[in-house]
């Protein structure tokens, strides 16, 4: 994006739009995964924290984050190939700031409706189950957050999964409207809006949600704020 602005050429080869479709999505279906993870992290660490060091122990966590890693790259390269078979249509101008799975498909020549149901389907396993395993767990912790009798151990264990669930929220939700609105493929200027917000403001407002539970960074934001408040 850096350099089309700064040379001015737009132009892209079919290669190098293939890498970003499959980069792309390699990192997004990762993350969802990794997500999902520390969620499970979280419901053992609150519910069951005697038997943590062997569930989620330094071995059992590279080996997740190698699944997840490897789930994401073998999802993204059929979707990658499969995008880039179809016939494109001139002008070849894709409606995006990126090659995207849906800006091609907008462009294409042929009929997409059987390969949007594909997507469809993939994001009900990459999106919506994980989604549904993350908010189950999380009812569960709260449960157990309920029966905590130590008034500060249900404040610590809400503030860590308060920092989790806003991740959730802003994640989930932009790729969810994308992948599993129907005629999706039809509104590239919403898309890009979605995408906008789930590439820039998402990374931008994790080192925030994550670190809110810190005491330190919760007072010097409160400093802050009091410093930009008109004195009275």
């Amino acid at each position: 994006m850096a350099a089309n602005f700064f040379s001015g050429r737009r132009g892209i080869s079919l290669l190098a739009c293939g890498t970003q479709i499959f980069v792309s999505l390699t990192v997004a279906i990762s993350e969802c995964i990794l997500i999902t993870l520390m969620c499970f992290d979280r419901y053992v660490a609150i519910c069951h924290p005697l038997r943590y060091p062997v569930l989620v122990s330094p071995r059992e966590c590279s080996r997740m984050a190698a699944a997840s890693w490897a789930a994401g790259a073998l999802t993204s390269l059929g979707h990658t190939a499969f995008t880039l078979h179809f016939r494109i249509c001139s002008p070849r101008e894709i409606p995006h700031f990126f090659c995207e799975v849906m800006a091609v498909l907008r462009i294409v020549c042929e009929d997409t409706s059987s390969y949007e149901k594909a997507v469809v389907v993939t994001s009900i396993f990459v999106l919506l189950l994980p989604l549904s395993f993350i908010l189950s767990s999380y009812l569960l912790i709260l449960l157990a957050i309920l029966r905590m009798n130590s008034p500060e151990g249900r404040s610590k264990a809400l503030a860590t999964c308060s920092s989790h669930l806003c991740v959730v929220g802003l994640y989930f939700g932009p790729g969810m409207f994308i992948y599993m609105r129907p005629g999706s493929a039809k509104t590239p200027r919403l898309n890009q809006g979605l995408f906008l917000f789930g590439t820039v403001l998402t990374p931008l407002l994790n080192p925030l949600a994550y670190s809110l539970r810190n005491k330190e960074v919760l007072s010097a934001l409160k400093k802050l704020m009091r410093r930009f408040q008109p004195s009275s």
